[in-house]
């Protein structure tokens, strides 16, 4: 390589490194507005852009209707999540019968899962509870601030979880527990849920359009060590933008048959 080719190789890598530092500053120093409640104001309609994680949670190729991934498992760094024996045969049972995914049955997708759905969701804030209403099938999801205790273990099970929540500096934390026992993380078998399973999430706004929303999920039961991923929500910014409506079941009972049109009565002569 001659002096004047290394002199541009290094010029454009230090000009890489300075964007990339940048950004990275830019993104620890952005301070998100606030609401009335003195909150950092996460309110608007989000949604993610790489349909990846949806369909598989680690590094994947694509398939017929299925979309590459490289995965967005932050720890462990192998990209891996670290089933224990007993959940890696309860991955390996659920992709033997893909038929059992809840979301294939219309359930809720259960937390972290509908995060990343490819499926608007609206954020509402209160000073007592900050509300995530998705597009899929009406799915509303309610982070309590007020209080910072959950139902006894066991003593009832929801597929998105019982969430408490508190502000750390400018991000939303939480705390998920109470789950329904056959919740799926994506639509390739990953799964999560039951009594032991523990979420903690963590949302910033890194940018005014941009939601860094980190999950760790803990359970003793599935996994060797908690793990985390991380997924970046975008915001939708045409004003005409709002919720609509996913109605699964109808949908699925339709496809079940040719429609059932209502008799019209036929005309009096």
């Amino acid at each position: 390589m001659n002096l004047r080719l290394a002199f541009r190789v290094s010029h454009w890598s230090l000009v890489v490194a300075c964007v990339l530092s940048a950004s990275l500053a830019c993104a620890q120093q952005y301070q998100p507005p606030k609401n009335r409640f003195g909150q950092p104001d996460f309110e608007g309609i989000w949604q993610v852009l790489d349909p990846a994680p949806n369909f598989n949670l680690e590094a994947h190729g694509a398939s017929y209707g299925v979309p590459a991934g490289k995965g967005v498992i932050r720890s462990p760094v192998d990209g891996h999540i670290p089933y224990t024996a007993s959940g890696l045969a309860r991955r390996q049972s659920n992709r033997a019968d893909l038929a059992k995914d809840p979301v294939s049955r219309c359930f809720k997708p259960g937390v972290p899962h509908m995060m990343y759905l490819p499926f608007p969701l609206q954020i509402v804030q209160s000073k007592n509870q900050l509300t995530i209403l998705s597009e899929y099938v009406h799915n509303t999801r309610f982070i309590f601030l007020n209080r910072a205790d959950h139902f006894g273990q066991g003593e009832i099970d929801l597929w998105n979880g019982d969430s408490v929540g508190r502000f750390d500096g400018d991000s939303l934390v939480t705390d998920v527990f109470n789950f329904h026992p056959d919740v799926w993380l994506d639509r390739s078998g990953n799964h999560a849920g039951g009594a032991t399973l523990r979420v903690n999430e963590r949302f910033t706004l890194i940018d005014a359009d941009t939601i860094r929303y980190e999950a760790t999920l803990a359970d003793a039961a599935d996994f060797t060590q908690p793990w985390t991923m991380e997924i970046l929500l975008y915001r939708h910014k045409d004003p005409a933008k709002e919720i609509l409506e996913y109605e699964c079941h109808a949908y699925l009972d339709n496809a079940l048959g040719p429609p059932r049109l209502p008799a019209v009565p036929a005309s009096s002569p």
